[in-house]
Parts: structure tokens; C-alpha cells; sequence
């Protein structure tokens, strides 16, 4: 079975058994309730009526054997938790034999939370991850105890999945604090700003639906969505933007394969898939090229800004694919006059695309997207 098709295979079972884990809690009407014993209930908990939360399933599952270097470890819920109450402290990754926490980065969404080591695990070597009383259910209900499993390396390294965007994949771009345009821009797929309001998409001579749920534009084939737009568009995009985040974390905690490449300079060069990772900015003068096949994934973990010349292109071959590169960028992204990026841009600043610049993929940011006469367009 396919990395694939196992990861598949985990949500299937993990979403079948929380619905069995909804229904077998559903409570009677409550008629004939004694409202008193309630209220002092509700004044002893965080909330009398909520379920305790359990751990329906693990990734990988207790005693596995062979388990890739570079694997993440997760666990679903039996119901939404508080992300606040899962990081590096309430869920741990111990080799066996000692008892410091290997270094990780820790992600919540959608009832599952995921550890990523910093690099790759040792092989033949046996882990204990465990997730403490410490996590609690949105409705403030920790596990009813420590919840621990089991697993033991082998010596391969599996091929990477994609970073899960979640609902943030249903838009081509997305930003926090605004997306402006010189036109005339060309646009394919949903473009939306949150916690900004409408005010803050500029350029777009926006027209808006008569639900006024989004707005349109001819510089767009799609939707356009903001946060004061009418229900759901505040909900959906507070979603989208927690889901953006999430996979930002996500893919800056990868473990690196490649490290410092270029000195940060890639103009030029080939690429194989993997993940790379620089401790400074990197530039790309001249054009590069990722070559591998339309399951392949790249990941390129930057400590500063990307800069990408006048002109300069990413050039993908041998079946690679758009939607399976991702480019995590902590400072800016600044794609220069008439340059091309193939990928997922995700900056925790800004992305700036200049006159005639485009991009093949995805823009999300965690400030605001310009783009001037750019063509954007979902992979």
C-alpha cells in the first residue's frame, strides 16, 4: 500500500469511528431535568454536558514495525480539541532508553493533531509518543488520562505527502490583511482576506453578489470573499486562515534532506525532490528546475525572504506538478518583473508580485499579497 493510500485508509477509519464515538453519546431530551443540579454542574466543569475526549486513532498505530525515518506521528480525536492545549509539552516523542523529548514541531486541525521531528528518527529503534492529560476538548474536557503508544523504526525513508492545506487549498489567494491589484490582473480560482474586511481588496472594481456572501470581479474567474462579507464567508475564512497557519507550521517542520544549498543562491541549478532548508534568504537569479514525477514533493524551508529576478522562472520536468511544491517562507516573497514560480508561496509577511510576474499555484500570506498586471493561477 501506497503512502498514499495508508494515509487514506487512517482518515476513513478515524472519521468512521468518531461519527460511531457522536452517536453513541447522543444524551435523551433532558425533560424532567433537575435545572439547580445542573447549574452547580456547569459551575464544578468547564461544561457539565461534554464528553470526556479519547484518541480514536494513531498514525503510526501502536506496535508498528518498519516505520519510515522520516514519518510524522499523529492522532485523531474523538472530537475537537483546543490547539492551544496540544504543543511540544502535551504531546512528546521519547526514544526508548532515555527520557528527553525529541525536538518537533507540533500541528492541530480538524480533531488531528501531528508531531513532525526536527530531523530523521534513528533507525531500527523503538518510540513511545504520548499525549498528557494536558489536552482538552474545545469544551475545556481533558483526556481522562495519558494516552501512549508505541512503534519501531526500520531503515527506509518513505516518500514525503504533500503539506495538508485544508479549506486554505479552496482559495488561489488568501491573506490576512489584504490583497491589491494594478490592473489588469488575470486571476483563476477564490480569492479572500481575513480578519480584514472587504475595504482592504483593492484594484478589483468588485461587484457584489445579491446574498452578499462574495463578490466578483472581472480580473477574476472565481469568488472573491472577506470577512464582513454575510454568513458563512466569516466563519469559512477564520477556518481557512487557522488552516493556512497550520500547514505553514506544518511544512517549516519538516526535516530537512538538503541544507544551505547555494548558500542560499539556486539560479541555475536542478533539483530533486525533497526538503530543503537554509538558515538565511535564497535568491533565484536564473531559472531552476525541479525534475521528478507528479508524485514527487519539494519543500523549501526559508529563514528569510525569497527574491526571484526579473525574468527568472521555475521550471518543472519530468512530470512534476505545481500543486506539489511548497515554498515556506518566514520573512517576504518578492517575484521581480515578468519572473514564474510554480508552487504553493506561503509567507508569513508578504508576497509582491511586480509588473508581469506569475504564479502557477498558490499565494497565501500572513500580511497582504500585491500583485500588478500578474497572472495568478490555481494549480
Amino acid at each position: 500500500m501506497t503512502t498514499s493510500n495508508v494515509r487514506t485508509a487512517f482518515f476513513v477509519l478515524a472519521l468512521a469511528a468518531c461519527g460511531d464515538n457522536l452517536g453513541a453519546n447522543q444524551g435523551p431530551d433532558g425533560g424532567g431535568s433537575n435545572h439547580a443540579d445542573a447549574a452547580s454542574a456547569d459551575a464544578a466543569m468547564p461544561d457539565a454536558q461534554a464528553t470526556i475526549p479519547t484518541v480514536i486513532a494513531t498514525l503510526p498505530a501502536n506496535v508498528a514495525t518498519d516505520v519510515a525515518l522520516n514519518a510524522s506521528v499523529s492522532a485523531m480525536f474523538s472530537e475537537e480539541m483546543d490547539r492551544t492545549t496540544l504543543t511540544g509539552t502535551t504531546f512528546t516523542l521519547v526514544k526508548a532508553g532515555t527520557v528527553i523529548a525529541i525536538p518537533a514541531t507540533v500541528t492541530y486541525g480538524h480533531s488531528r493533531v501531528e508531531l513532525l521531528p526536527a530531523a530523521h528518527l534513528a533507525s531500527g529503534s523503538t518510540f513511545t509518543a504520548m499525549i498528557t492529560t494536558g489536552a482538552k476538548s474545545a469544551h475545556g474536557q481533558a483526556l481522562a488520562a495519558s494516552y501512549m503508544w508505541t512503534f519501531t523504526t526500520g531503515t527506509t525513508i518513505a516518500p514525503d505527502a504533500p503539506v495538508d492545506l485544508g479549506s486554505a487549498g479552496d482559495f488561489v489567494m488568501l491573506a490576512k490583511s489584504g490583497i491589491s491589484t494594478v490592473p489588469t490582473s488575470k486571476v483563476t480560482g477564490n480569492i479572500g482576506v481575513s480578519p480584514i474586511n472587504a475595504a482592504a481588496i483593492t484594484g478589483f472594481s468588485l461587484i457584489a453578489d445579491s446574498t452578499n456572501v462574495f463578490s466578483r470581479s472581472t480580473q477574476v474567474t472565481g469568488k472573491v470573499y472577506a470577512a464582513n462579507y454575510a454568513a458563512p464567508t466569516p466563519t469559512n475564512l477564520t477556518v481557512a486562515v487557522g488552516d493556512l497557519q497550520t500547514a505553514f507550521t506544518a511544512a517549516a517542520g519538516r526535516p530537512a534532506d538538503v541544507i544551505a544549498l547555494g548558500a542560499g543562491t539556486i539560479g541555475g541549478l536542478t533539483l530533486a525532490p525533497g526538503v530543503y532548508k537554509w538558515s538565511t534568504g535564497v535568491s533565484i537569479p536564473t531559472d531552476v528546475t525541479l525534475t521528478g514525477s507528479s508524485t514527487d514533493i519539494w519543500v523549501f524551508q526559508i529563514a528569510q525572504d525569497l527574491t526571484v529576478a526579473s525574468g527568472a522562472k521555475t521550471l518543472l520536468t519530468g512530470g512534476a506538478v505545481a500543486e506539489h511544491v511548497f515554498w515556506q517562507i518566514s520573512g517576504k516573497a518578492t517575484l521581480d518583473t515578468t519572473s514564474h514560480v510554480e508552487g504553493i508561496v506561503m509567507s508569513q509577511t508578504s508576497i509582491a508580485l511586480k509588473t508581469g510576474a506569475s504564479v502557477h499555484g498558490r499565494m497565501f500570506a500572513q500580511t497582504a499579497i500585491s500583485i500588478d498586471g500578474s497572472t495568478v493561477a490555481n494549480p
